[in-house]
């Protein structure tokens, strides 16, 4: 036999494979890999530049020129506001020349220069002006103009209003007023008042004394209604001096003579056709009479003054009472 070695070809190359290492072993990291060493030492590594990299361009602008000049006047600017607000003195300049945007504003030529006013006749200038609360402290671009014409609808002779900016400084102001309709007294006092029933004035003078007069809580608002009793009077409404709402339900007519008419609470119209025949016919108006009920429909009930009453008792034929004997 021989050996081994001797039988395998010495032709063949050895193959030498190499010999693990020992490592060393670190506490919290895997066995097998170790953490990655960056070959450049003199260069930073990639991440931390990318950081610099966006802080520079975040923070850049503070090294452009000027930036620390505006930063230092916005800080004292901000201190001087926030003293002038504490020691009040924020409010006195506002009192005296408006919020600060509007000073900006009318530096800048949008104040208001001029307000133009049209669709009033009883109502003046001033008092249009005052009610739409509109100063030289406002400015246009920052005038609310739904706030002006709610203001102005609160006045009560205004019936509707419209309100318009022209820029740069012109504010045009439109309104149509309520007219007057008939005076309304109540509780002593006597008012002017629309068709509508708003009370629009009250009596100062002479000019609305030919106005259809109402009395009594509510009469304002039919007043519609008692106006077409009126037309319905035709010639006669010339002699009548006031309507009176009687509970809330029936009118009773005061003419100018003092009578009174008292018509039902239903259906007035033939009542007055009554009347109108009455006064053609008899002439009931103008005889001493207190009032006249005309309330049932089927007859006319007259009462008569005191001294008509006496004259009338005077006229009757009297019995003569019997005396016993």
């Amino acid at each position: 036999m021989r050996s081994l070695r001797e039988s395998v070809p010495t032709s063949l190359p050895l193959v030498h494979y190499p010999v693990a290492q020992p490592r060393t072993a670190v506490a919290g990291a895997p066995f097998s890999g170790a953490a990655p060493v960056n070959p450049n030492p003199s260069r930073p590594a990639p991440r931390r530049r990318s950081e610099e990299t966006a802080a520079r361009a975040r923070f850049g602008f503070l090294g452009k020129p000027g930036v620390g000049f505006v930063a230092i006047v916005l800080l004292f600017g901000g201190v001087g506001f926030a003293g002038l607000v504490q020691n009040g003195g924020y409010d006195q300049i506002v009192a005296h020349e408006g919020q600060p945007w509007d000073i900006v504003a009318r530096a800048v030529g949008f104040d208001i220069a001029a307000v133009t006013i049209t669709g009033q006749s009883r109502l003046s200038e001033k008092e249009l002006l005052d009610a739409c609360g509109v100063s030289s402290k406002n400015s246009l671009p920052f005038l609310d103009v739904n706030a002006v014409r709610d203001r102005l609808m609160t006045v009560p002779l205004v019936k509707s209003a419209r309100v318009m900016k022209l820029y740069p400084n012109r504010l045009v102001v439109a309104i149509e007023e309520r007219q007057p309709h008939a005076l309304w007294q109540r509780e002593g006092r006597v008012s002017v008042i629309a068709e509508d029933g708003v009370a629009i004035d009250e009596l100062r003078d002479e000019r609305y004394l030919g106005l259809p007069f109402v009395v009594g809580e509510g009469a304002q608002t039919r007043l519609p209604e008692f106006l077409q009793l009126l037309k319905a009077l035709e010639d006669l409404a010339q002699r009548v001096k006031a309507g009176v709402l009687v509970a809330g339900r029936r009118w009773d007519i005061e003419m100018t003579n003092g009578v009174i008419v008292k018509l039902p609470e239903e259906d007035p119209g033939p009542a007055v056709d009554t009347l109108k025949r009455l006064q053609r016919e008899a002439r009931i108006l103008d005889k001493d009479v207190m009032s006249l009920d005309l309330r049932a429909g089927d007859r006319a009930i007259v009462r008569l003054t005191e001294e008509a009453a006496a004259a009338r008792e005077a006229t009757l034929p009297h019995k003569t009472k019997k005396t016993g004997g």
